[in-house]
């Protein structure tokens, strides 16, 4: 079972997929977690030209950096875990680059999801788990947090609004589940177990 969490930045992944992982595991699972970008040790070479690096990044650049690091994940890291029966679970995935690198950044969304997909060999989540949250109040709680913003962190709120826009589109797809970020910790976790049970059961 390959499952993915999207949502802009300061809507709780983090939190889900701990309580998600350690759910998993209790039930016997063998579980890989990961993220993008940055799940292989290229990969956090990438992530930090993507997010950490002086400068700007140009818009058709940063993309083709984020499926360059996709596409390396895929290939040595999620697939070969797949193959030995492993849940994979991965902070964000290519819906991550059609809402920011697409929408947000005001590129063509299809050409985005094209080369998106062309990275992965078609790679496909079975279960994307969207936490949906205005954008204003996600970045009230990502400054909460008091680390130092990357690079996308410190966008404005307009660009963040265009990202969750895209999500919500993308969400129309029926392996995506939306959840109501504003929920509490446990509810949200609870919604995600129950349609992984779905899934099991199917």
């Amino acid at each position: 079972m390959f499952i993915t969490f999207e949502g802009i930045d300061g809507v709780g992944k983090s939190t889900q997929l701990d309580l998600l992982q350690s759910w998993l595991e209790g039930r016997g699972r063998e579980v890989l977690r990961t993220l993008e970008p940055g799940g292989t040790e290229l990969g956090q070479e990438i992530r930090h030209l993507l997010l950490h690096r002086k400068g700007d990044v140009a818009a058709r650049a940063e993309a083709l950096l984020y499926a360059a690091d996709r596409a390396h994940h895929v290939a040595t890291k999620i697939r070969p875990a797949l193959a030995d029966g492993k849940v994979v679970l991965s902070d964000r995935y290519f819906d991550s680059s059609v809402a920011y690198q697409g929408a947000a950044r005001e590129l063509d969304v299809t050409e985005v999801r094209n080369i998106s997909l062309w990275a992965v060999d078609n790679l496909i989540p079975d279960l994307t788990v969207l936490l949906d949250l205005d954008a204003h109040a996600a970045i009230l709680r990502r400054n909460k947090t008091g680390t130092e913003p990357d690079r996308l962190e410190r966008e404005k709120v307009d660009f963040f609004e265009r990202a969750r826009s895209q999500y919500l589109e993308l969400a129309k797809e029926p392996r995506f589940l939306v959840v109501d970020a504003t929920l509490s910790i446990d509810e949200i976790q609870e919604q995600i177990r129950a349609r992984v049970l779905t899934m099991e059961k199917s």
